[in-house]
């Protein structure tokens, strides 16, 4: 099973929407976090240590994980999804998104 680590800004609509899709996947474990001040559920290394990949929705996020946690990012497999901030929580094109996205990843 795969640990899968959803990360957005605030963690509101991207990636809980992520880890809902995935809450019930027999192939993976999902859990989502934000990398903001402001997030609802904010990344830990904790967190980061749990998973076996990251999902950042867009490069920005990727760059705050570094600045954040710079020791722990090197050893981490980051995996940028390129999913814009335009969507509400599990709005169907951005659950879309999110498939055609994660599944090439899950191999």
């Amino acid at each position: 099973m795969i640990r899968l680590l959803f990360l957005c800004s605030r963690n509101h609509w991207r990636s809980p929407t992520a880890e809902a899709v995935y809450q019930n996947d027999p192939r993976v474990e999902a859990r989502s976090a934000g990398v903001s001040v402001s997030a609802q559920r904010r990344v830990t290394e904790k967190l980061l240590r749990w998973a076996d990949l990251v999902l950042v929705m867009d490069r920005e996020h990727k760059a705050r994980l570094r600045e954040q946690f710079p020791d722990l990012v090197r050893d981490l497999r980051i995996e940028v999804l390129d999913i814009p901030d335009d969507y509400e929580f599990m709005n169907p094109e951005l659950v879309a998104l999110i498939r055609e996205r994660v599944e090439p990843l899950l191999g």
